[in-house]
């Protein structure tokens, strides 16, 4: 039997390094908008440009969302791009074209992300053609018959309340009504589950941690909607992007299908043996990733007011690199939906900040991608040390 004040000490040690690893990339994305807010004279950091810097990373946050369940699962999707593109031009050519209502162009649109899904998975999973090669394959395709869509221009996007959906803020009542129940749900949630480990005799967080550790999450929700409705309100865009980061994280983290996700990751030839359905999994996982990608792409052409042959350029890497800096492994079996998010705000901050110091296109791409080979390294010297 060790001391009382030993095996406590463990545990904190064990706490402090969860932190730690939980929360260094949200103290770098600090770090990053202090360097620009004091490099732009705070113009950085006013409610017009946070309110545009969130709307801007929505649709990488969206497919990053998809991407960390493909990589989890240890594959890759580097056609989400084009999908955007190509969903964006199937919807405007149907409400355009066609005078189609623009909730049937929008399911219309989910259901094609569906069937992409469907497709690219099958040939993943049952016909065992490498991830990497199928949406390969399926960028250029994608790519090409978006051009074909569009006949080589650009559609408006005529679909109504639709348009909305990526320019558009949320009325100011419902915005506060669910800014109050997410401060709630800051300490209910917290508080329930430190209860029911203590009922099973789980190793959890002390009461006044757990609080504080709410407060600071009420506080942040608190800061957000301040800075938001110093500009316009909180964008509908921003809005989707929460309630899907909410809803994948629960279906990644307390359903069958996320633990077999992670478990495909981890070693897939154990998870056949325990009874998993890998195939099924798989292509279910690219399901997944193509009906976000059309989600995105809704959310792509409603913004921009148009659908063009030209959305979606480099997308896929730009959501691969919000996962991979997120804490996401390309080993996989490790990574998680919140850690992509903030990935996917620190590549926008990037962006949007150099953007305002006037740098030149070239030298942002040099700084994401010295970021981005950084975050593998990173990750491969923890997967190195635990091996």
């Amino acid at each position: 039997m060790y001391p009382a004040f030993v095996v406590g000490g463990e545990r904190l040690v064990k706490k402090l390094e969860i932190d730690f690893r939980t929360y260094t990339m949200f103290f770098a994305l600090i770090l990053i908008w202090v360097v620009f807010a004091a490099m732009t004279d705070r113009v950085f950091l006013s409610p017009r440009n946070i309110s545009n810097l969130f709307v801007q990373m929505s649709v990488v946050g969206v497919l990053a969302i998809g991407m960390v369940l493909v990589i989890v699962s240890g594959s890759i999707d580097l056609s989400v791009g084009s999908v955007c593109a190509f969903i964006g031009a199937v919807a405007a050519v149907l409400c355009y074209n066609y005078n189609v209502p623009p909730i049937i162009a929008v399911l219309a649109a989910l259901l094609v992300g569906v069937l992409i899904g469907v497709v690219q998975g099958s040939v993943t999973a049952y016909f065992r053609v490498p991830a990497f090669i199928v949406t390969l394959g399926g960028m250029m395709i994608y790519r090409g018959a978006s051009m074909w869509i569009l006949g080589g221009i650009d559609i408006q996007f005529m679909a109504g309340w639709v348009t909305k959906v990526g320019d558009g803020y949320l009325p100011d009542t419902f915005a506060l009504a669910v800014a109050g129940i997410a401060a709630v749900a800051c300490f209910y949630f917290p508080v329930r589950n430190r209860a029911s480990r203590l009922k099973y005799g789980l190793d959890t967080a002390t009461l006044p941690l757990t609080v504080l550790q709410s407060v600071f999450y009420v506080f942040m929700i608190g800061l957000f909607v301040f800075y938001m409705y110093g500009y316009k309100g909180i964008p509908i865009s921003v809005f989707i992007l929460l309630i899907l980061v909410i809803i994948m994280t629960f279906i990644a983290n307390r359903t069958r299908f996320g633990r077999h996700v992670y478990a495909l990751g981890g070693n897939s030839e154990a998870a056949y043996l325990s009874g998993i359905n890998v195939k099924l999994r798989i292509m279910q996982v690219f399901v997944v990733m193509g009906v976000l990608s059309a989600v995105a792409g809704i959310m792509l052409t409603s913004y921009v007011g148009s659908a063009s042959q030209k959305a979606g350029g480099l997308k896929e890497l730009d959501a691969i690199a919000a996962c991979v800096i997120g804490g996401t492994s390309l080993m996989g079996g490790k990574g998680s939906i919140p850690g992509a998010i903030l990935g996917a705000l620190i590549m926008a901050s990037l962006d949007n900040g150099l953007d305002l110091i006037g740098s030149a296109p070239a030298f942002r791409y040099v700084v994401k991608g010295v970021v981005l080979i950084v975050a593998v390294l990173i990750d491969m010297a923890t997967q190195k040390d635990k091996s």
